[in-house]
């Protein structure tokens, strides 16, 4: 792995979803050219960003995303930056909720399945069994999804194993009039990156989503401190980017977790060996173009 830049472009695109694929890779491939015409090095889609996520998941053919898959690939690599995009992707016979990673030359590098699913996710997908971690030009990274916010462990033990940087796809799926409440970024986001010293990056979707159900928007980049660098509406389309200075980006707090109390010290190195050998097998279980 090389050395980590002293600091990463990022970008995060907050999309209201179209009624198909098609529609949903034309959004994607138009806003990575826009984070490229913005001198991004990676840019974050919201979850299910291929599909929707008002989508009839039951009904989804294995060609169908694998074809969706590789459209992506092409993107990326056309593009020249990372891009992270949540999708439904089949492990098994079953679908997971998940984001895939495609590097800067279209070549898919990591997936991470949601494993804290809501109800309405274990009607059609299969949770995952890891923590996300992964390498984004040689910074160490890692992603939750959507509902998965309310399960800090997931992101205190990516800490621990070095991730600096949190990637967080969502969909909201509410009624309107709780969708206009979340407004202004206060949804617990910032306490995830000062309870650990890190940068977060959130992408949601906008919007009707379908069903009489919307999603807040409030896409957000946030400071190691709490503080917001960039925060988008709770009504339009946008894509916000941010320099991350990532001298900040400590871990300080989730590595001090790791040494007292002393009781615990053991259990948390023993963890941060598994995430890091899941984290070699995280495409194993996955149909993915490759």
């Amino acid at each position: 792995m090389k050395s980590p830049p002293p600091s990463l472009r990022v970008a995060a695109a907050q999309l209201t979803f179209a009624d198909s694929i098609e529609s949903n890779l034309a959004k994607i491939e138009s806003f990575a050219k826009r984070a490229t015409r913005r001198k991004a090095d990676v840019v974050l889609f919201p979850e299910a960003a291929t599909t929707g996520y008002a989508c009839n998941f039951a009904n989804l053919k294995r060609p169908v995303l694998r074809a969706a898959l590789e459209q992506i690939a092409r993107i990326g690599a056309a593009t020249g930056i990372h891009l992270l995009v949540g999708s439904p992707v089949f492990s098994g016979r079953r679908l997971a909720n998940c984001l895939v990673h495609f590097d800067r030359g279209g070549k898919i590098r990591h997936c991470y399945a949601k494993c804290q699913l809501t109800p309405a996710d274990r009607l059609v997908f299969t949770p995952g069994n890891a923590v996300s971690l992964f390498d984004i030009d040689g910074v160490t990274v890692t992603s939750i999804i959507c509902h998965e916010r309310r399960y800090p462990e997931l992101v205190r033990l990516a800490c621990m194993a070095g991730a600096r940087i949190v990637f967080h796809p969502n969909a909201g799926m509410d009624a309107l009039s709780v969708s206009r409440k979340k407004r202004n970024g206060n949804d617990g986001i910032a306490t995830r990156a000062f309870e650990n010293a890190v940068y977060y990056v959130f992408a949601n979707s906008v919007g009707p989503q379908g069903g009489g159900k919307w999603s807040a928007g409030d896409s957000k980049i946030v400071e190691p401190d709490m503080r917001r660098l960039q925060l988008a509406d709770n009504e339009n389309e946008a894509l916000i980017v941010a320099n991350l200075n990532l001298a900040k980006a400590t871990g300080k707090y989730a590595l001090e977790s790791m040494e007292h109390p002393r009781f615990l010290a053991s259990t948390w190195k023993r963890l941060v060996r598994e995430i890091h050998a899941g984290a070699k097998r995280s495409l194993d279980d996955f149909d993915l173009p490759r």
